[in-house]
């Protein structure tokens, strides 16, 4: 896959112009599944009017961005129905479009649906996620954001598509206790390569291993 891990979306034209590379044209030529499920496993989100929100385009700069058509992926869905059902809509798809909430909540039904085995055979497919839609596909999301209780004991391990781990929302307004001397602790105890991000700041990635690419209009910090 190539991959556009973002804080809050896509906010700006750098972040616009860096999805438009990955996909190789307009947005306005391609098609979009939106995958809602991280949402739900965030105690302040749930599956309520921000999910609705996210799906209808309303609050965010993700499912609104005029795609010729827009899906929806609900993965706790997924295990219910036949792989011939969906695997083939996902395939043929040339964005993912992967909401925030609970990174834990998402890599785990992302496992039980089928969704991560199927990633590495997604060559052309454009992964765009936005907070925990970013996180889940790194190696470790660290304690500070770990808040869904996984039936396994698997701590704080994500899925580990990329080898760096994300800390969002950097000096968000809403947030004060994400700044960058919280996120460098968080670094501490990742243990590995760690980018802090605020939501003007977006990490490109063009191919499986491939170099990490930032883009930014705002604040973002390289912690190991």
């Amino acid at each position: 896959m190539k991959l556009l891990l973002t804080s809050a979306g896509v906010r700006n034209p750098s972040i616009e112009a860096a999805l438009t590379r990955l996909l190789g044209r307009p947005v306005a030529e391609c098609t979009a599944l939106c995958v809602p499920t991280a949402l739900y496993g965030h105690p302040w989100v749930g599956p309520g009017r921000n999910a609705r929100d996210f799906v209808t385009g309303r609050s965010d700069d993700l499912t609104g961005l005029g795609w010729t058509s827009v899906g929806l992926l609900e993965l706790t869905a997924l295990p219910s129905i036949p792989r011939e059902r969906w695997v083939p809509l996902v395939q043929e798809t040339d964005v993912l479009l992967v909401a925030g909430g609970d990174a834990l909540y998402l890599a785990h039904w992302m496992r039980q649906s089928g969704l991560a085995d199927l990633l590495p055979s997604l060559e052309r497919t454009v992964w765009v996620g936005m907070s925990a839609g970013s996180m889940v596909l790194t190696p470790r999301v660290g304690d500070d954001f770990v808040g869904w209780e996984r039936p396994d004991d698997g701590g704080d391990t994500a899925l580990g598509v990329v080898d760096f781990s994300i800390f969002p929302h950097l000096d968000h307004p809403d947030l004060p206790s994400n700044t960058l001397p919280a996120a460098e602790r968080w670094a501490a105890g990742i243990g590995g390569p760690a980018y802090a991000i605020d939501d003007e700041t977006a990490i490109v990635v063009e191919k499986p291993g491939g170099h990490a690419e930032v883009v930014s209009e705002g604040m973002w910090h390289r912690l190991r």
